[in-house]
């Protein structure tokens, strides 16, 4: 059932001007960038951009198609006189609100949520993997609950904000969650449970329509995909696509293994969540098999070690040890943000480090 999952990755960005200001010329730049392999889209906001990927089957698949991707969007950018910024939350302070995409479920959702839609600006990464059915989907989403905490501090990359270091890694974690629908999703007994749920956010308003069910993961309403939602956009290629195929490694050793669900409360999983996204990858980390604090590089080795088994098989291997190995070494995207900002207090400082050369 589990064999070679396919994947694909989104990646949402900033469109910042010559200063590291958020511009509002995201939809524009959409509209204009060259057509290659994957897809681009408007997002919530006109300071903002998103970028797919089509169907991959391997990491050389995958990474091809994201740089591709970024450099479409950079360029396009760069003819406005703008720069792509792959970041959680914009580093520099801004004066004003960002203008919401004239697009009329953008602008209902602006007009519904009020200031948790014009607020809660960040950028995130979402991997879809291939599922047989909604019912697999559920079991998976279940089981895998506490492995998100794990994976959350790999591409955690939005330390500074508003101009300041914000005490978190994942900072746009903290800024998301404020939307109804967010956060981890409950152990569901069967598929009729959660769209129980989905149902009763939809007779509550809570969400305006399905696609806006925004837990850490979630049955995608336009593919055959479960939707991991929790990451913040990576700040490279490379990162996205290691936090891809673990993703794909573990769902393939935990559909495959059919342990009983862990019996992790959404209470306790909350707290492992905060606390990866305040330590990132260079603090602690509550381990998945026993909530106790380790140091988040040992516990993301084991997390590795879990599904060692489905990634060589999938030729994976080599790719995600080499990745950590890296990560561990230079730090990730949030710790680079917090060594730059250290050295001059400088925001501008920090979207220098972080945008794409087209």
């Amino acid at each position: 059932m589990t064999d070679d999952l396919t994947f694909g990755i989104e990646e949402e960005f900033f469109i910042v001007d010559s200063e590291g200001h958020l511009s509002q010329s995201g939809d524009t730049v959409v509209d204009s960038a060259s057509e290659g392999e994957g897809e681009l889209q408007h997002e919530l906001t006109r300071s903002q951009v998103e970028s797919a990927t089509g169907i991959c089957s391997t990491h050389d698949e995958a990474l091809k198609q994201l740089r591709g991707l970024r450099t479409e969007l950079a360029e396009a950018a760069a003819q406005r006189g703008c720069r792509l910024l792959p970041c959680g939350s914009p580093p520099v302070a801004e004066l004003g609100l960002p203008h919401i995409t004239p697009n009329p479920r953008y602008e209902r959702m602006a007009e519904h949520f009020g200031a948790t839609a014009r607020t809660s600006h960040t950028c995130g990464c979402h991997v879809h993997i291939a599922i047989p059915d909604r019912e697999t989907g559920v079991r998976l989403i279940t089981r895998i609950r506490p492995w998100l905490p794990a994976l959350l501090t790999l591409t955690a990359n939005s330390a500074i904000s508003d101009g300041f270091d914000t005490g978190y890694s994942s900072w746009r974690y903290q800024q998301w969650t404020r939307w109804p629908s967010t956060g981890p999703p409950p152990e569901f007994t069967s598929l009729d449970h959660y769209e129980s749920i989905v149902d009763a956010w939809l007779r509550a308003g809570a969400i305006l329509d399905r696609k806006m069910v925004y837990w850490d993961v979630r049955l995608s309403e336009a593919q055959p995909t479960v939707e991991f939602r929790f990451s913040d956009v990576a700040a490279t290629p490379e990162d996205a696509v290691l936090l891809g195929v673990l993703i794909r490694g573990l769902v393939t050793t935990i559909l495959d293994d059919e342990k009983p669900a862990s019996g992790l409360s959404n209470e306790v999983l909350r707290a492992h969540l905060w606390r990866a996204s305040r330590d990132g990858l260079s603090g602690r980390c509550p381990h998945p098999r026993t909530g106790d604090l380790a140091p988040t590089t040992e516990v993301v080795g084991d997390v590795v070690d879990f599904a060692a088994a489905a990634l060589d098989s999938t030729g994976d291997l080599d790719f995600v040890r080499d990745g950590c190995a890296r990560l561990f070494a230079e730090g990730s995207g949030a710790d680079r943000q917090r060594t730059r900002f250290a050295e001059l207090e400088s925001p501008e400082d920090v979207v220098d480090l972080l945008v794409v050369r087209g």
